[in-house]
């Protein structure tokens, strides 16, 4: 663990000491905790009484990021080894918000089978990976969603050649699904419902669903319309390949931590409301540094760490929000880059717009206040 990370843990940990303790310190007061030597070992124990996982995380010097093993645009690593994509980004924000480093994270890549058994058995610190917000899951008592990244909805994929328009022509037909996954029960439930008889090729894997659609094995090839959307981005020639217009579900995609520890839950839940509030306020990646205090609304010196103790309450240092967007950018910065109208994927905002944007979308940020 390097000098500055050690320090800024050590820090975090007065931060949240003081805050449990009811004490407000001022300006003075601070700089002069900044030069004293840290008693890291009794800060971490205080913290570890209110959330176990934030005290295993500062102690380790790294975020265990659980993140889908290879999917375009949201977790796959480059031509160089380098981790990229929507969710991706969302880790390396969380880190910079715990250690004022966007590479203080480790990315763990599971499968769909894998990634609730790695949770609860502590192997990685929280999924940013793809995974929909369920009853059964939510009241499981086993996870805890921390909020919405990504509102999604499942679709299908079919060859241009076979020319059909809708879902409802799939009949007599072979649709690729991996199991394991709410993609499988919801295709059940779609077809059931309308009385049409398809061919179910189940698969293990989301990978082995798409090299099965690939090699004809299959007619058709359901998942989340995002998923789907980067399966063909990486086809020899995407325009064979074509969205049939029904959507047959709603996905809610977030962020999931091991249920039990919710100042843990807190932290997730406000790093993503930081970068969603960041891109509302007109913060970007490269201004948020620029802002300085007693610029700007209330909402952006909040946010920013100027006003209040809202970092501290969190066991997160003052500038933790500030941290997240520099890392990543705010949430529109993110969604462009790798799955927007820019990136292969060309995928439109739709809901996953601002609530209050000209074509207005689900994404809201909680106030910080």
């Amino acid at each position: 663990m390097g000098l500055a990370v050690g320090m800024r843990i050590a820090l975090v940990g007065l931060a949240v000491s003081l805050t449990l303790a009811g004490c407000q310190r001022s300006g003075d007061d601070r700089n002069k905790a900044d030069t004293q030597p840290p008693a890291a070992a009794t800060n971490l124990t205080e913290i570890e009484m209110s959330s176990p996982t934030l005290a295993r995380v500062l102690q380790r010097g790294h975020l265990l990021c659980g993140v889908h093993e290879g999917l375009v645009g949201f977790a796959y690593t480059d031509n160089k080894g380098n981790w990229r994509g929507f969710d991706v980004d969302f880790c390396r924000a969380t880190a910079a918000a715990l250690f004022g480093d966007p590479d203080a994270v480790r990315f763990v890549p599971l499968t769909a089978a894998q990634r609730f058994q790695y949770l609860s058995e502590g192997r990685v610190d929280v999924l940013w990976r793809n995974t929909s917000w369920t009853m059964s899951r939510d009241s499981s008592g086993e996870l805890t969603f921390a909020g919405i990244n990504y509102y999604d909805g499942q679709g299908f994929l079919v060859r241009r050649s076979l020319n059909l328009s809708s879902a409802t022509e799939l009949n007599g037909a072979r649709v690729c699904v991996h199991a394991n996954s709410t993609n499988e029960l919801n295709a059940e439930d779609f077809f059931r419902t309308r009385q049409i008889e398809v061919r179910p090729v189940i698969l293990p894997t989301e990978e082995e669903a798409r090299q099965t659609y690939l090699r004809e094995g299959c007619d058709a090839l359901t998942g989340d319309v995002s998923a789907l959307a980067a399966a063909r981005s990486l086809m020899t020639d995407p325009r064979q390949h074509v969205l049939l217009p029904e959507v047959i579900s709603k996905e809610a995609l977030g962020p999931v931590v091991r249920a039990g520890d919710e100042r843990w839950a807190n932290v997730i839940r406000w790093v993503l409301n930081a970068l969603i509030s960041a891109e509302e306020l007109g913060l970007t990646q490269d201004s948020v540094m620029r802002i300085k205090e007693g610029e700007g609304s209330a909402d952006v010196q909040r946010l920013l760490g100027y006003e209040g103790e809202f970092g501290p309450r969190l066991g997160l240092s003052r500038e933790w929000a500030r941290d997240a967007v520099a890392a990543s950018g705010n949430y529109g910065e993110i969604f462009e880059r790798n799955i927007g109208r820019q990136s292969a994927l060309g995928l439109e905002r739709g809901l996953n717009a601002q609530w209050n944007a000209p074509e207005s979308g689900l994404i809201y940020g909680l106030p910080i206040r």
